[in-house]
Parts: structure tokens; sequence; C-alpha cells
């Protein structure tokens, strides 16, 4: 298991689209990838746990990926929120 703290710096938050963005590139591993914010543990492959967890600007997310391709994963992900997931 791999952990990771980011920022998310898109001025929208994770909400619609930059959730569509971030469960699109949670998809494409094999690992168990969650994030937690404040009390919400979120699924990163499940669109409306993304949205339930009311991430806003500036605020940061430490997501948990634990699987075979672990590493990849987070390093992909962290890259995709640092980018302002297509925003």
């Amino acid at each position: 298991m791999v952990t990771r703290s980011v920022v998310v710096n898109n001025v929208t938050g994770l909400h619609l689209k930059p959730a569509a963005n971030f469960c699109k590139e949670a998809m494409k591993y094999k690992s168990l990838i969650t994030f937690t914010f404040e009390s919400t543990t979120a699924n990163a492959k499940s669109v409306l746990s993304v949205l339930g967890a009311c991430v806003k600007c500036g605020d940061t997310i430490e997501i948990v990926c634990d699987g075979v391709d672990e590493q990849e994963a987070l390093d992909n992900l962290v890259k995709a929120v640092e980018s302002g997931l297509g925003e």
C-alpha cells in the first residue's frame, strides 16, 4: 500500500468533469484506489463517491493505492490532480 497527499488546484475542485477525469485515470489500474478528505473516504473509481466527498479548490486529499500496480497508479493520479484534471 502506498499513499500520498496532494492539493486539488483546479478552480472547480473535484466536481463533475474533473471527478470523471479522476475516475477515468483510476480505472486504468487493477489496484484498489481510494482517497480520504477530512473524515470521508471515497472510492476513486466511482464518480458518485468522488462527487460525494465535496472536495473544493485548495483542499488536500490523501490518495491510497493498494495492489499490483499501486506505485504507478499513485504517481499518475497525483500527476493528474496536480495538472488540474483536464481543466
